[in-house]
């Protein structure tokens, strides 16, 4: 009788150490996405000057070695002259001022389940009466397994 929780035990202990096995074929996603506007079609470029009252297509290409799940396009004012980790060309900037009607866009959207590359492309006017002078434009990606990844350029709004 003393030999049935021996093997009992060992029994357990083996089906403990093969269900907790993690190789199910897929590897563990440990890629972040990438996220581009340095293409032809890309906008915002680096330095660009929109219009008040003009419509423009924001447009952005991301890609991941699995899934992407979703991404935010942000544009908010730069009157106080901040930065983003991640921006690579320095503009000229106009002195430092206060916000009185700056525009302020900040959008979410998801994409299909199972795509790995796709282009954001968002339609947007620039409202007739918001403060002219610095911004940035941002645009962040996420994908399926929450690796995140964005980029930021300066872009002036002017009249």
């Amino acid at each position: 009788m003393k030999f049935i929780p021996k093997y009992f035990y060992l029994l357990f202990l083996a089906l403990t150490i093969f269900s907790c096995s993690s190789d199910d074929g897929i590897g563990k996603d440990e890629e972040k996405p990438t996220i581009s506007i340095d293409y032809e079609e890309g906008f915002p470029q680096a330095c660009e000057q929109l219009v008040r009252g003009e419509t423009y297509n924001f447009r952005a290409q991301v890609t991941d070695n699995m899934a992407l799940a979703s991404y935010s396009l942000d544009i908010h004012h730069n009157f106080d002259h901040h930065t983003h980790d991640d921006q690579a060309e320095d503009c000229d900037l106009e002195e430092k001022k206060d916000a009185m009607n700056p525009m302020i866009f900040i959008e979410n959207y998801t994409i299909e389940e199972g795509v790995a590359s796709y282009e954001i492309n968002i339609s947007l006017t620039i409202p007739d009466d918001v403060d002219t002078g610095d911004y940035h434009c941002s645009y962040s990606v996420t994908d399926e397994t929450g690796w995140q990844s964005r980029t930021s350029v300066d872009i002036k709004i002017v009249e």
